[in-house]
């Protein structure tokens, strides 16, 4: 296996340079690779990597999720509320209704089976859809309207819900006694009991660093440790109460940064390093999934399927997004960020087959040629129409992370090292300012971001007390980076 993870590491990361380097989503490389090297086509993964693979992705969609909780903000989530519930749902019944009515036709499936396909087919994938909003949100694009803070959301929940709607009809399409309306009613249940379990321990770990002094990695650790533990508890209760993790994960996030903003940074900043194996794991090993073989045989019908399907899955994401205060191209974004198909259709695509379905095979075929076709091409249109349409807001919290980013500046409990004197001081406090700069000569007065730190001078036998300071960094001051460094926790 320690092979296998080379292979995912070295190819990976080579595909994902070579395709940023073509103004190109990384990730779509990391896919291409995972087919290539997938045991479908030049069987380089060992058998043995093939088998963790469903527990590998699981945590690196863990990982993405925690991060993605660091970056959702109360009044972000009230403004996008009502459009982000009628995304989780709408797109997906359009979808799923377009492939009831054609799927029959194109590939001789009955109307069940073809509602069992379109359910697999309307789920978004959040392994896609996720890194890339988070990236739009850390430079601050789409901030002022909340787009990706409700593509996010709204792509969180959608699963939910499909993935309800495919275990009815598959029960019913094997002859068991299914009341539907009390699955339809989980939903709601899994929705806010995935939240709670997901806010109670976020609360206690936060309370917990308040109180204990436990070191920035290994903080990180401890929550992505629970988040999977979250999971682990969603697998044992499935049978008997539905619970949405994946919403717990992300509002473990959440509450912490409600909570204590310079904590949940200092977690984030360590998962994001974290996201860099996880990532490669993530997408090489869901393109490892995919089956060209398997794929070619849904053929032109397959596809034919597939295109009207994200035609009528476009329509319901549109009208879902209708009064949200959006531009059209802004709309259109959304249309766009709901294409991508991978990580549930790579889940449960083979579940019909395994399940003596008549037209399980076909099923599997169409489901595995949705995520060839669409993972690719809807990564490549969110990122090249999002540098496009979303609007950065000139005054805008997520201009102090790019500040933070581009000066390599400490955050609050984190302890650094004067290069000259060896000295070691700890910032205590940080306030984000917002400062006026005269522009160029005859310009007009511009408004930038501003980080305040407060340093404290290490000092165990005067602790609490001793000598302070303080220092303003602001667009261009690189003074920190050339006189102190960050000592690791």
């Amino acid at each position: 296996m320690a092979v296998s993870l080379a292979i995912i590491i070295i190819l990976g990361l080579g595909a994902d340079y070579l395709f940023r380097r073509l103004k190109l989503p990384g990730l779509v490389g990391m896919l291409l690779v995972g087919m290539l090297v997938g045991p479908h086509v030049l069987g380089l993964l060992r058998p043995e990597m093939m088998a963790v693979s469903a527990d590998f992705r699981k945590i690196a969609l863990i990982v993405i999720l925690l991060r993605a909780g660091f970056e959702l903000r109360r009044d972000t989530l009230n403004r996008t509320a009502r459009p982000a519930v009628l995304m989780s749902c709408i797109p997906a019944l359009f979808e799923i209704a377009a492939v009831v009515v054609v799927a029959p036709f194109f590939l001789q499936l009955t109307y069940l089976e073809a509602a069992i396909l379109g359910s697999i087919l309307g789920a978004v994938s959040p392994a896609v859809v996720v890194p890339l909003m988070i990236d739009f949100m850390e430079r601050g694009m789409g901030a002022k309207k909340g787009i990706p803070t409700l593509t996010l959301a709204a792509s969180a929940i959608d699963d939910v819900f499909v993935i309800v709607i495919f275990t009815i009809l598959l029960a019913m399409e094997k002859g068991q006694q299914v009341n539907i309306a009390w699955q339809l009613g989980s939903i709601p249940v899994a929705i806010v009991l995935g939240i709670l379990v997901g806010l109670i321990p976020g609360y206690l770990l936060y309370k917990m660093f308040l109180k204990f002094e436990v070191a920035s990695p290994r903080r990180s650790i401890i929550v992505l440790g629970v988040a999977i533990i979250l999971t682990w508890v969603e697998d044992l209760a499935h049978r008997f109460i539905p619970i949405a993790s994946l919403l717990g994960v992300m509002a473990m996030g959440f509450v912490i940064l409600e909570k204590q903003e310079s904590l949940a940074h200092l977690i984030s900043q360590k998962l994001k390093r974290i996201w860099v194996v996880a990532e490669l794991l993530l997408f090489v090993l869901v393109g490892a999934q995919v089956n060209l073989q398997v794929a070619w045989h849904a053929g032109l019908a397959g596809l034919a399927v597939i295109c009207i399907g994200l035609v009528f899955r476009s329509v319901g994401t549109y009208l879902s997004v209708l009064g949200a205060g959006l531009n059209f191209r802004e709309k259109i974004f959304c249309v766009v960020s709901y294409i991508p198909k991978a990580t549930v259709q790579a889940a449960i695509g083979a579940i019909p087959l395994e399940a003596g379905v008549p037209g399980g095979e076909v099923i599997l075929a169409v489901a595995v040629l949705s995520i060839l076709a669409t993972a690719p091409l809807g990564a490549i249109g969110i990122s090249l129409m999002g540098e496009r349409v979303l609007e950065k807001d000139e005054v805008n919290v997520y201009r102090f992370k790019v500040l933070r980013d581009a000066l390599k500046l400490p955050r609050v409990g984190e302890q650094v090292r004067h290069k000259k004197s060896g000295r070691v001081w700890k910032v205590i406090e940080e306030r984000e300012l917002w400062v006026r700069t005269p522009g160029e000569a005859g310009a007009a007065v511009e408004m930038v971001p501003a980080l305040a730190l407060r340093f404290w001078k290490v000092n165990d036998e005067t602790r609490g007390q001793g000598k302070t300071m303080r220092h303003r960094y602001t667009p261009g001051d690189h003074s920190f980076e050339l006189y102190w460094e960050i000592m690791e926790a």
